[in-house]
Parts: C-alpha cells; sequence; structure tokens
C-alpha cells in the first residue's frame, strides 16, 4: 500500500471503489480482483494462467494494460465527487521486462487530482519467489464525468 495525502470527498470512496469494481466485466473475465484502495491508490492483482497469455506464455500486453488502466483509474476515482464517474482519456505504458510469475501486482497513483482532468501513474511488478520484478510502467489521465454517476 502507499501512502498518500489526499482526502477524498466522501468516506464511503472505498465502497464506491468496490461496487464500480464489481460490475466489471473485463476484470471479473479476466480473473483480476481488488487487493487494495486507500485516497489516491488502488492495487489489483492477477495470477497469470493460459486463458491470459500470448504465444510465449507471457501475460498479454493488453491484460497488463487492462488491469493497470483500472487501477489508475480506480485510484482518481477515489478522489471523484460522489455525483461523477471515471473514464480514461489516455494513457501511454511502457513494458520493461516480460508478465510471468506466481501474481501481477497493478498499483495506481494520482499524481496531480483536478476539477476535470487527474494525472496518475501505475506500475505492474510480477510477483514470484517473493521477489517482484518491475514489468510495466503507465501515464494515464482521467476525466471527471461530473453529474454522471457510476452506477
Amino acid at each position: 500500500m502507499q501512502a498518500t495525502s489526499f482526502t477524498p470527498p466522501s468516506g464511503d470512496y472505498a465502497e464506491r471503489v468496490r461496487a464500480s469494481f464489481a460490475r466489471q466485466g473485463a476484470m471479473r473475465t479476466l480473473g483480476a480482483s481488488l487487493v487494495d484502495v486507500t485516497p489516491g491508490y488502488c492495487a489489483i492483482a492477477l495470477a497469470p494462467r493460459a486463458e491470459v497469455s500470448q504465444q510465449h506464455g507471457y501475460v498479454h500486453a493488453g491484460v497488463v494494460a487492462a488491469i493497470v488502466d483500472s487501477a489508475g483509474g480506480y485510484a482518481g476515482f477515489t478522489l471523484f465527487p460522489v455525483d461523477a464517474s471515471v473514464l480514461t482519456v489516455e494513457f501511454k505504458l511502457n513494458l520493461v521486462a516480460p508478465a510471468r510469475g506466481e501474481r501481477l501486482v497493478a498499483e495506481g497513483f494520482v499524481v496531480k487530482p483536478g476539477r476535470t482532468l487527474v494525472i496518475t501513474r501505475g506500475e505492474v511488478h510480477a510477483e514470484s519467489g517473493g521477489a517482484r520484478t518491475l514489468v510495466a510502467l503507465m501515464q494515464q489521465t482521467l476525466i471527471v464525468m461530473r453529474d454522471t454517476p457510476d452506477a
């Protein structure tokens, strides 16, 4: 978990994130799980398996992108007004090592919260035998969709 100095506008931010995550068919299909959420931070984990791999047996880059995009989006969402929802405007992903191991953990961190746009960064680590290897870095822009409930 990453310590932050952000204050969410609502005390139920974690419940809102968990409810939104539960509605995501994509994360369910991939087998991803929400493991931590604090103001300005979110972590999502995925156990590698054949269904999410590419031809060399590594977790597919699209799957890596999906979990870190969601981690960054939910990190930002923790700071959004209660009547707002979140959409990614853009993200840049650098793949720095093959995504393989016992578990992948995607972490999203708010860099700059704003009224309309929120900037986040993300990291994906592969865990294996107690060691963590950085496999991807992301920078992301989110839009605060005001007056658009997430439900």
